[in-house]
Protein backbone atom coordinates (compact mmCIF):
# COMPACT_ATOMS: atom_id res chain seq x y z
CA UNK A 1 0.00 0.00 0.00
CA UNK A 2 3.04 2.32 0.44
CA UNK A 3 4.04 1.59 -2.84
CA UNK A 4 0.84 2.73 -4.09
CA UNK A 5 0.69 6.06 -2.01
CA UNK A 6 4.25 6.56 -3.62
CA UNK A 7 2.68 6.57 -7.12
CA UNK A 8 0.03 8.47 -6.78
CA UNK A 9 2.26 11.20 -4.55
CA UNK A 10 4.59 11.04 -7.18
CA UNK A 11 2.41 11.78 -9.96
CA UNK A 12 0.80 14.62 -8.51
CA UNK A 13 4.22 16.03 -7.50
CA UNK A 14 4.34 15.85 -11.31
CA UNK A 15 1.78 17.51 -11.50
CA UNK A 16 2.91 20.19 -9.30
CA UNK A 17 6.30 20.52 -10.52
CA UNK A 18 4.38 20.65 -14.59
CA UNK A 19 2.06 23.91 -13.12
CA UNK A 20 4.87 26.25 -14.68
CA UNK A 21 4.50 25.29 -17.80
CA UNK A 22 1.73 22.99 -19.14
CA UNK A 23 2.01 21.09 -22.17
CA UNK A 24 -1.31 19.52 -23.13
CA UNK A 25 -2.94 17.61 -26.77
CA UNK A 26 -6.51 17.86 -26.71
CA UNK A 27 -9.42 15.76 -28.74
CA UNK A 28 -9.02 16.85 -31.83
CA UNK A 29 -5.02 16.27 -31.47
CA UNK A 30 -3.78 19.83 -31.41
CA UNK A 31 -0.37 20.72 -28.69
CA UNK A 32 -1.16 23.75 -26.60
CA UNK A 33 1.05 25.17 -23.85
CA UNK A 34 0.14 27.55 -21.51
CA UNK A 35 2.28 29.60 -19.14
CA UNK A 36 0.38 27.75 -16.34
CA UNK A 37 -2.64 27.21 -14.46
CA UNK A 38 -5.55 28.43 -16.14
CA UNK A 39 -7.13 31.27 -14.08
CA UNK A 40 -9.13 33.22 -16.61
CA UNK A 41 -11.72 30.90 -18.42
CA UNK A 42 -14.35 30.76 -21.13
CA UNK A 43 -15.89 27.76 -21.85
CA UNK A 44 -17.22 27.04 -25.62
CA UNK A 45 -20.06 24.78 -24.57
CA UNK A 46 -22.38 23.80 -21.81
CA UNK A 47 -20.52 20.60 -20.85
CA UNK A 48 -17.16 22.23 -20.39
CA UNK A 49 -18.93 24.88 -17.95
CA UNK A 50 -20.38 21.93 -16.25
CA UNK A 51 -17.08 20.26 -15.90
CA UNK A 52 -15.44 23.63 -14.77
CA UNK A 53 -18.12 23.92 -12.08
CA UNK A 54 -18.04 20.66 -10.75
CA UNK A 55 -14.06 20.45 -10.26
CA UNK A 56 -14.92 23.67 -8.22
CA UNK A 57 -13.24 26.09 -11.09
CA UNK A 58 -16.41 27.57 -11.47
CA UNK A 59 -14.94 30.88 -9.81
CA UNK A 60 -12.85 31.27 -12.74
CA UNK A 61 -14.70 31.21 -15.87
CA UNK A 62 -15.25 34.79 -17.36
CA UNK A 63 -17.69 34.25 -20.36
CA UNK A 64 -19.60 31.34 -21.53
CA UNK A 65 -22.08 30.55 -24.02
CA UNK A 66 -25.56 31.32 -24.75
CA UNK A 67 -26.70 27.40 -23.79
CA UNK A 68 -24.55 27.16 -20.38
CA UNK A 69 -27.45 27.39 -17.78
CA UNK A 70 -26.13 25.00 -15.40
CA UNK A 71 -25.15 24.76 -12.19
CA UNK A 72 -27.57 28.00 -11.63
CA UNK A 73 -24.13 30.55 -11.16
CA UNK A 74 -23.39 29.77 -14.69
CA UNK A 75 -26.53 32.15 -15.43
CA UNK A 76 -24.50 34.94 -14.39
CA UNK A 77 -21.83 34.39 -16.64
CA UNK A 78 -21.13 37.18 -19.20
CA UNK A 79 -21.98 35.61 -22.53
CA UNK A 80 -19.60 35.19 -25.56
CA UNK A 81 -22.25 34.25 -28.17
CA UNK A 82 -23.71 30.35 -29.47
CA UNK A 83 -21.69 27.24 -29.39
CA UNK A 84 -21.21 27.62 -33.10
CA UNK A 85 -21.51 31.77 -33.45
CA UNK A 86 -18.66 32.91 -31.09
CA UNK A 87 -18.09 36.59 -30.71
CA UNK A 88 -14.01 36.41 -31.35
CA UNK A 89 -14.16 39.94 -30.65
CA UNK A 90 -15.33 39.22 -26.91
CA UNK A 91 -13.67 36.60 -26.26
CA UNK A 92 -10.21 38.44 -27.31
CA UNK A 93 -11.70 41.73 -24.98
CA UNK A 94 -11.74 39.39 -22.47
CA UNK A 95 -7.95 38.75 -21.98
CA UNK A 96 -8.77 34.79 -21.23
CA UNK A 97 -5.90 32.99 -20.59
CA UNK A 98 -7.26 29.60 -21.74
CA UNK A 99 -10.86 29.14 -24.34
CA UNK A 100 -11.99 25.66 -23.78
CA UNK A 101 -14.00 24.59 -26.72
CA UNK A 102 -15.59 21.56 -28.59
CA UNK A 103 -16.51 19.85 -31.48
CA UNK A 104 -18.91 22.16 -32.56
CA UNK A 105 -17.21 25.20 -32.83
CA UNK A 106 -16.73 26.68 -35.86
CA UNK A 107 -12.80 25.56 -37.70
CA UNK A 108 -12.58 29.10 -38.33
CA UNK A 109 -13.71 29.89 -34.66
CA UNK A 110 -10.65 27.82 -33.37
CA UNK A 111 -8.08 29.03 -36.00
CA UNK A 112 -8.90 32.85 -35.55
CA UNK A 113 -8.52 32.25 -31.77
CA UNK A 114 -5.26 30.86 -32.38
CA UNK A 115 -3.94 33.05 -34.56
CA UNK A 116 -4.64 36.17 -32.06
CA UNK A 117 -2.50 34.25 -29.33
CA UNK A 118 -5.58 32.91 -27.31
CA UNK A 119 -5.25 28.96 -26.00
CA UNK A 120 -7.36 26.85 -27.04
CA UNK A 121 -8.31 23.45 -25.70
CA UNK A 122 -10.71 21.85 -27.48
CA UNK A 123 -12.73 18.66 -25.99
CA UNK A 124 -14.96 15.85 -27.85
CA UNK A 125 -15.38 12.91 -25.58
CA UNK A 126 -17.16 10.24 -27.38
CA UNK A 127 -17.77 7.73 -24.29
CA UNK A 128 -17.85 7.58 -20.95
CA UNK A 129 -14.16 6.80 -20.72
CA UNK A 130 -13.24 9.79 -22.72
CA UNK A 131 -16.02 12.05 -20.38
CA UNK A 132 -13.61 10.98 -17.95
CA UNK A 133 -10.52 11.28 -19.41
CA UNK A 134 -11.24 15.29 -20.22
CA UNK A 135 -12.42 15.73 -16.62
CA UNK A 136 -9.24 14.52 -15.70
CA UNK A 137 -7.58 16.99 -18.46
CA UNK A 138 -9.23 20.17 -17.50
CA UNK A 139 -7.88 19.70 -13.31
CA UNK A 140 -4.60 19.20 -14.85
CA UNK A 141 -5.41 22.75 -16.99
CA UNK A 142 -6.96 24.15 -13.96
CA UNK A 143 -4.47 22.64 -10.75
CA UNK A 144 -7.78 21.12 -9.73
CA UNK A 145 -6.21 17.49 -10.44
CA UNK A 146 -7.45 16.45 -6.66
CA UNK A 147 -11.54 17.48 -7.23
CA UNK A 148 -11.20 16.13 -10.83
CA UNK A 149 -9.66 12.53 -9.48
CA UNK A 150 -12.49 12.80 -6.66
CA UNK A 151 -15.47 13.23 -9.34
CA UNK A 152 -14.25 11.11 -11.38
CA UNK A 153 -14.03 7.97 -8.96
CA UNK A 154 -17.20 9.23 -7.63
CA UNK A 155 -19.06 8.33 -11.21
CA UNK A 156 -16.98 5.15 -11.36
CA UNK A 157 -18.67 3.98 -8.31
CA UNK A 158 -21.99 5.17 -9.48
CA UNK A 159 -21.99 3.78 -12.74
CA UNK A 160 -20.13 0.14 -11.39
CA UNK A 161 -23.51 0.09 -8.70
CA UNK A 162 -25.28 -0.10 -11.84
CA UNK A 163 -23.65 -2.24 -13.97
CA UNK A 164 -23.21 -5.02 -11.05
CA UNK A 165 -27.22 -4.77 -10.82
CA UNK A 166 -27.84 -5.75 -14.85
CA UNK A 167 -25.18 -8.69 -14.92
CA UNK A 168 -27.94 -11.27 -15.26
CA UNK A 169 -30.94 -9.52 -16.31
CA UNK A 170 -33.21 -10.00 -18.88
CA UNK A 171 -32.68 -6.99 -21.45
CA UNK A 172 -35.96 -4.94 -22.39
CA UNK A 173 -35.41 -3.50 -25.97
CA UNK A 174 -34.73 0.47 -25.64
CA UNK A 175 -35.34 3.56 -28.53
CA UNK A 176 -33.90 6.47 -27.09
CA UNK A 177 -35.20 9.37 -29.31
CA UNK A 178 -34.68 13.44 -29.59
CA UNK A 179 -37.26 14.47 -32.47
CA UNK A 180 -40.30 13.40 -34.33
CA UNK A 181 -40.62 14.52 -37.52
CA UNK A 182 -38.93 12.51 -38.43
CA UNK A 183 -37.90 10.48 -35.39
CA UNK A 184 -34.26 10.78 -34.44
CA UNK A 185 -32.82 8.18 -32.68
CA UNK A 186 -29.58 7.26 -30.92
CA UNK A 187 -27.14 5.02 -32.93
CA UNK A 188 -24.48 3.14 -31.72
CA UNK A 189 -21.17 5.15 -30.85
CA UNK A 190 -23.43 7.41 -28.82
CA UNK A 191 -22.90 7.78 -25.22
CA UNK A 192 -26.49 7.56 -25.39
CA UNK A 193 -26.27 3.91 -26.49
CA UNK A 194 -23.82 3.27 -23.66
CA UNK A 195 -25.79 4.44 -20.97
CA UNK A 196 -28.57 2.34 -22.35
CA UNK A 197 -26.31 -0.77 -22.11
CA UNK A 198 -24.90 -0.16 -18.58
CA UNK A 199 -28.67 0.59 -17.32
CA UNK A 200 -29.61 -2.48 -18.37
CA UNK A 201 -31.20 -2.48 -21.83
CA UNK A 202 -30.43 -3.08 -25.69
CA UNK A 203 -30.62 -0.43 -27.68
CA UNK A 204 -32.94 -1.58 -30.28
CA UNK A 205 -31.19 1.01 -33.33
CA UNK A 206 -27.31 0.01 -31.82
CA UNK A 207 -27.09 -1.02 -35.77
CA UNK A 208 -27.27 2.43 -36.96
CA UNK A 209 -24.36 4.81 -36.64
CA UNK A 210 -24.13 7.24 -34.12
CA UNK A 211 -27.49 9.66 -34.54
CA UNK A 212 -29.78 9.06 -37.24
CA UNK A 213 -33.53 8.83 -38.67
CA UNK A 214 -35.99 5.78 -38.66
CA UNK A 215 -39.13 5.78 -40.68
CA UNK A 216 -42.17 4.80 -38.80
CA UNK A 217 -42.32 1.93 -40.27
CA UNK A 218 -39.18 0.88 -39.12
CA UNK A 219 -39.93 1.97 -35.61
CA UNK A 220 -42.82 0.03 -35.05
CA UNK A 221 -40.90 -2.93 -36.64
CA UNK A 222 -38.06 -2.82 -34.07
CA UNK A 223 -40.81 -2.88 -31.17
CA UNK A 224 -38.94 -1.13 -28.23
CA UNK A 225 -40.12 -2.21 -24.89
CA UNK A 226 -38.98 1.01 -23.43
CA UNK A 227 -38.70 4.58 -24.83
CA UNK A 228 -36.73 7.18 -23.76
CA UNK A 229 -37.49 10.72 -25.30
CA UNK A 230 -35.30 13.90 -24.66
CA UNK A 231 -37.34 16.73 -23.61
CA UNK A 232 -36.38 20.46 -22.56
CA UNK A 233 -36.88 24.19 -23.27
CA UNK A 234 -35.27 24.42 -26.42
CA UNK A 235 -37.19 23.98 -29.84
CA UNK A 236 -38.39 20.14 -29.40
CA UNK A 237 -40.01 20.61 -25.87
CA UNK A 238 -42.12 18.39 -25.31
CA UNK A 239 -43.37 18.05 -28.79
CA UNK A 240 -41.25 14.32 -29.25
CA UNK A 241 -43.05 12.93 -26.46
CA UNK A 242 -46.15 13.96 -27.31
CA UNK A 243 -46.22 12.68 -30.57
CA UNK A 244 -45.13 9.35 -29.72
CA UNK A 245 -48.40 9.05 -27.21
CA UNK A 246 -51.19 10.40 -29.48
CA UNK A 247 -49.25 8.81 -33.00
CA UNK A 248 -52.11 6.27 -33.89
CA UNK A 249 -50.09 3.81 -35.38
CA UNK A 250 -47.53 3.80 -32.61
CA UNK A 251 -50.07 2.55 -30.15
CA UNK A 252 -49.01 -1.00 -31.44
CA UNK A 253 -45.31 -0.37 -29.86
CA UNK A 254 -44.66 -2.57 -26.77
CA UNK A 255 -43.63 0.51 -25.14
CA UNK A 256 -46.25 2.82 -26.20
CA UNK A 257 -49.22 -0.05 -24.98
CA UNK A 258 -47.52 -0.59 -21.99
CA UNK A 259 -47.21 2.87 -20.41
CA UNK A 260 -43.09 2.81 -20.90
CA UNK A 261 -42.79 6.26 -22.76
CA UNK A 262 -40.78 8.23 -20.44
CA UNK A 263 -39.03 11.59 -20.47
CA UNK A 264 -35.70 12.78 -19.70
CA UNK A 265 -34.40 16.02 -19.31
CA UNK A 266 -32.01 17.00 -22.51
CA UNK A 267 -29.52 18.97 -20.98
CA UNK A 268 -28.77 15.63 -18.97
CA UNK A 269 -29.35 13.23 -21.45
CA UNK A 270 -27.16 14.74 -24.14
CA UNK A 271 -24.16 16.78 -22.16
CA UNK A 272 -20.99 14.57 -22.27
CA UNK A 273 -19.95 15.54 -19.32
CA UNK A 274 -20.28 14.92 -14.94
CA UNK A 275 -24.02 14.67 -15.00
CA UNK A 276 -24.11 11.56 -17.86
CA UNK A 277 -24.00 9.31 -14.47
CA UNK A 278 -26.96 10.90 -13.77
CA UNK A 279 -28.37 10.55 -16.64
CA UNK A 280 -27.79 6.77 -16.54
CA UNK A 281 -29.40 6.50 -12.99
CA UNK A 282 -32.03 8.09 -14.81
CA UNK A 283 -32.40 5.40 -17.54
CA UNK A 284 -31.98 2.44 -15.04
CA UNK A 285 -34.87 3.67 -13.19
CA UNK A 286 -36.82 3.60 -16.61
CA UNK A 287 -35.76 -0.27 -17.15
CA UNK A 288 -35.39 -0.95 -13.81
CA UNK A 289 -39.70 -2.65 -13.95
CA UNK A 290 -38.32 -4.56 -16.72
CA UNK A 291 -36.31 -6.72 -13.97
CA UNK A 292 -38.56 -6.11 -11.42
CA UNK A 293 -35.49 -3.87 -9.37
CA UNK A 294 -37.55 -1.00 -6.87
CA UNK A 295 -34.07 0.94 -5.39
CA UNK A 296 -31.63 2.51 -6.81
CA UNK A 297 -28.35 1.09 -6.63
CA UNK A 298 -26.26 2.34 -4.14
CA UNK A 299 -22.55 2.02 -4.98
CA UNK A 300 -20.47 0.13 -1.99
CA UNK A 301 -17.96 2.81 -0.02
CA UNK A 302 -14.21 2.02 -1.30
CA UNK A 303 -11.94 1.10 0.92
CA UNK A 304 -8.93 3.50 1.48
CA UNK A 305 -6.23 0.94 -1.05
CA UNK A 306 -9.45 0.98 -3.51
CA UNK A 307 -9.40 4.58 -3.26
CA UNK A 308 -5.59 5.20 -4.47
CA UNK A 309 -5.73 2.10 -6.87
CA UNK A 310 -8.30 4.22 -8.65
CA UNK A 311 -6.60 7.92 -8.09
CA UNK A 312 -3.47 6.52 -9.27
CA UNK A 313 -4.96 5.05 -12.36
CA UNK A 314 -6.79 8.07 -13.21
CA UNK A 315 -3.58 10.37 -12.92
CA UNK A 316 -1.82 8.01 -15.03
CA UNK A 317 -4.58 8.12 -17.84
CA UNK A 318 -4.53 11.73 -17.75
CA UNK A 319 -1.08 12.20 -18.68
CA UNK A 320 -1.49 8.96 -21.52
CA UNK A 321 -4.76 8.71 -22.72
CA UNK A 322 -5.47 11.24 -25.23
CA UNK A 323 -6.98 10.61 -28.23
CA UNK A 324 -6.32 11.94 -31.37
CA UNK A 325 -9.08 13.30 -33.46
CA UNK A 326 -9.99 15.14 -37.20
CA UNK A 327 -11.13 18.72 -36.99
Amino acid sequence: MLTLAFTVALAFSAFAVSAEMLEVTDDFGRNVTLPGYSERIISLSPTNTEILFAIGAGDRVIGATDYCNYPEEAKEITRVGGVSTVSIEKVVASEADLVLGCALNSKETVERLTELNVAVVSLNPENIQEIQDDIMLVGRLTGKEENATALVADMAQRLEAIKARTVDVKRPKVAHITWHDPLWVAGGGTVQDELIELAGGDNVFSDKKEWDTASLEEFIDRNPDVIIVSVGHGVAGMQPYDYILQEERLKVVNAVKNGRVYTIDADIASRAGPRIVNATEIVYECLSESFGDTEMPTPEPAGFEALLAVASLLVVLCFSRRRTKKV
